[in-house]
Protein backbone atom coordinates (compact mmCIF):
# COMPACT_ATOMS: atom_id res chain seq x y z
CA UNK A 1 0.00 0.00 0.00
CA UNK A 2 2.83 2.64 0.77
CA UNK A 3 4.32 2.62 -2.21
CA UNK A 4 1.28 3.71 -4.30
CA UNK A 5 0.05 5.89 -1.42
CA UNK A 6 3.22 7.83 -0.64
CA UNK A 7 3.02 8.80 -4.72
CA UNK A 8 -0.45 9.77 -5.04
CA UNK A 9 -0.71 11.56 -1.73
CA UNK A 10 2.63 13.72 -3.15
CA UNK A 11 0.77 14.33 -6.10
CA UNK A 12 -1.91 15.27 -4.74
CA UNK A 13 -0.43 17.42 -2.39
CA UNK A 14 1.95 19.02 -5.07
CA UNK A 15 -1.07 19.99 -7.56
CA UNK A 16 -2.99 21.52 -4.86
CA UNK A 17 0.07 24.00 -4.07
CA UNK A 18 0.46 22.97 -0.66
CA UNK A 19 4.03 22.72 1.52
CA UNK A 20 3.79 19.62 3.44
CA UNK A 21 3.62 21.67 6.87
CA UNK A 22 0.51 23.71 5.34
CA UNK A 23 -1.68 20.29 4.19
CA UNK A 24 -0.15 18.89 7.63
CA UNK A 25 -1.77 22.05 8.97
CA UNK A 26 -5.11 21.26 7.13
CA UNK A 27 -5.32 17.72 8.10
CA UNK A 28 -4.44 17.85 11.97
CA UNK A 29 -1.47 15.98 11.77
CA UNK A 30 2.34 16.90 11.62
CA UNK A 31 4.80 18.13 9.11
CA UNK A 32 6.84 14.78 9.77
CA UNK A 33 4.24 12.42 9.07
CA UNK A 34 3.71 13.95 5.94
CA UNK A 35 7.30 13.64 5.22
CA UNK A 36 6.87 9.72 6.30
CA UNK A 37 3.90 9.35 4.40
CA UNK A 38 5.64 10.52 1.15
CA UNK A 39 8.81 8.96 1.68
CA UNK A 40 6.88 5.42 2.53
CA UNK A 41 8.79 5.48 5.89
CA UNK A 42 4.81 4.94 7.69
CA UNK A 43 1.57 4.27 6.49
CA UNK A 44 -1.36 6.50 7.34
CA UNK A 45 -3.68 5.30 10.02
CA UNK A 46 -7.69 4.68 9.21
CA UNK A 47 -8.98 8.67 9.81
CA UNK A 48 -6.05 10.28 8.64
CA UNK A 49 -6.54 8.13 5.23
CA UNK A 50 -10.28 9.88 5.92
CA UNK A 51 -8.71 12.88 6.20
CA UNK A 52 -6.96 13.12 3.67
CA UNK A 53 -9.41 11.77 1.04
CA UNK A 54 -12.07 14.39 2.22
CA UNK A 55 -9.43 17.72 2.11
CA UNK A 56 -8.58 16.60 -1.78
CA UNK A 57 -11.99 14.97 -2.21
CA UNK A 58 -10.93 11.74 -3.69
CA UNK A 59 -11.50 8.18 -2.08
CA UNK A 60 -9.79 5.76 0.16
CA UNK A 61 -9.14 3.52 -2.96
CA UNK A 62 -8.08 6.20 -4.85
CA UNK A 63 -5.31 7.02 -2.39
CA UNK A 64 -4.77 3.53 -2.10
CA UNK A 65 -4.16 3.00 -5.71
CA UNK A 66 -7.26 0.75 -5.97
CA UNK A 67 -8.82 3.09 -8.65
CA UNK A 68 -8.34 6.04 -10.93
CA UNK A 69 -9.65 9.28 -10.95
Amino acid sequence: MEIQFSKIVKELREQHRLTQNDFATAIGTTQRKVSYWETAKIEPDLQSLWRIADYFDVTVDYLLGRVEI
